[in-house]
């Protein structure tokens, strides 16, 4: 968990400084990333997409949608690389009410396994790179933003 936060922080941090040079984002600021015990185990890097489109959210002061449920982990360069544990987490969004979910598209196969009464109504969105899912999960919109920050993730 602790390397997919960090990841996804140098990912965002990375693209964001590129993108928008003498930018202020996180200057003399530190960012804790606190997960609590609590009974649901956390090890492994599927929070990755998760964890980025949180700190995109900060950079560009855009909300993350609230209908829409993501997993995938995140190299350095912003590659999403696929997850275990598909279907139960497809079976958790949906006991949830999600409709939507962001998978990695090396992840696509999975949905296989996935019983037809469970997907239907539901929409799949795959994706290779973190951009792509920090793009679909944002709430469009970009108050207070220049179209160049804009931009940055809004290429799905």
């Amino acid at each position: 968990m602790k390397e997919s936060a960090e990841a996804a922080l140098s990912f965002v941090k990375s693209r964001h400084e590129i993108e928008t040079p003498g930018s202020s984002f996180l200057d003399g600021f530190d960012i804790h990333l606190h997960v609590p015990a609590g009974a649901v185990p956390k090890d492994g890097p599927s929070a990755g997409v998760a964890i980025a489109t949180a700190l995109a959210s900060l950079a560009l002061n855009r909300k993350v949608r609230n209908d829409v449920a993501m997993t995938g982990e995140v190299t350095l360069t912003g590659k999403v690389l696929p997850v275990g544990a598909i279907k139960e987490k497809v079976i958790a969004a949906n006991r949830a009410g999600i409709r939507e979910i962001i998978l990695p598209r090396l992840n696509q196969k999975d949905l296989e396994e996935i019983p037809a009464r469970i997907i239907k109504g539901m929409r799949f969105r795959f994706i290779d790179r973190v951009d792509e899912g920090i793009a679909l999960a944002l709430v469009p919109g970009n108050a207070g933003r220049s179209s160049r920050q804009r931009r940055r993730y809004e290429r799905a």
